[in-house]
């Protein structure tokens, strides 16, 4: 069993799940019309890394306080992809599967996060 300051495979559960939806996105941006090139698609990518940013840190740290932070920014992340995929979606530059798809993913990421977040404030 695993204690706080290892890594478990929760952890790296979410962090393959997030590089998968790195690569669906880069693919789905390189579709978006050249005008959005500079403006949405580059507001996603920097939210993405950003995302993988703190996931990261979350992985590697031991203090939980400094976890926990690290998780909750990683979430705030996750609920501006939301919006940025409603907005793709909503101006055309995806197909409804491609929004149900990348919704889903974003959804299954934040549902493992939330038992990420739970399992550590009841250490």
């Amino acid at each position: 069993m695993a204690n706080s300051n290892n890594v478990t495979n929760h952890d790296l559960l979410i962090y393959q799940k997030y590089l998968e939806l790195i690569y669906y996105t880069t693919n789905l941006l390189a579709k978006f019309p050249r005008s959005e090139k500079f403006a949405l698609s580059t507001e996603i990518r920097d939210n993405l890394y950003n995302g993988l940013s703190h996931l990261i840190r979350s992985i590697k740290l031991y203090n939980k306080r400094e976890k926990l932070d690290n998780l909750f920014e990683f979430d705030v992340a996750l609920s501006i992809l939301k919006v940025q995929i409603r907005l793709a979606n909503k101006n055309h530059y995806i197909t409804e599967k491609n929004y149900t798809f990348w919704s889903q993913s974003v959804t299954d990421i934040g549902n493992m996060l939330g038992g990420w977040i739970s399992s550590c404030q009841k250490r």
